[in-house]
Parts: structure tokens; C-alpha cells; sequence
């Protein structure tokens, strides 16, 4: 199901203060009723502080279509 604000808020937390890793006991520890697949996709894809979002820049473009005629 939907993540809650508060299982992403627990989520956080352990993870500020434990740090990432032994995602198959994180669950437990933090105190959520999710797999540890489920939270480490939900910190990786969403939680993170250093995501970025929103549209690609002009040089991110750039590169794209530098790296595809170079790469295929």
C-alpha cells in the first residue's frame, strides 16, 4: 500500500541515524511494517536528500545526446 508520512518520517530517521545498509532488518528496527526491499526503494527513490527533480538542464541534455551518438 501508500506510504504514510509517518512510516517515511520513521524511515528517515533510523536511516539519519544508523546510516543505510542491512536493509532486511531495517523494517524491524525502525519499527515498520514493510520488507526491506520496500524501504530501500522508498529512501532510494524518494526520500533521499540529494535526489534531484524536476527537468534535466540544457548541458544534462546535451550530454545525453553526445553519450547516445557515441554509445548508441
Amino acid at each position: 500500500g501508500a506510504w504514510t508520512e509517518e512510516e517515511d518520517e520513521a524511515l528517515s530517521n533510523y536511516i539519519q541515524a544508523y546510516g543505510e545498509g542491512k536493509w532486511n532488518s531495517l523494517p524491524r528496527r525502525a519499527g515498520l511494517k514493510r520488507c526491506g526491499k520496500s524501504c530501500r526503494l522508498r529512501w532510494l527513490n524518494y526520500l533521499r536528500p540529494d535526489i534531484k527533480r524536476g527537468n534535466i538542464t540544457r548541458d544534462e541534455e546535451d550530454l545525453i545526446v553526445r553519450l547516445h551518438k557515441l554509445l548508441g
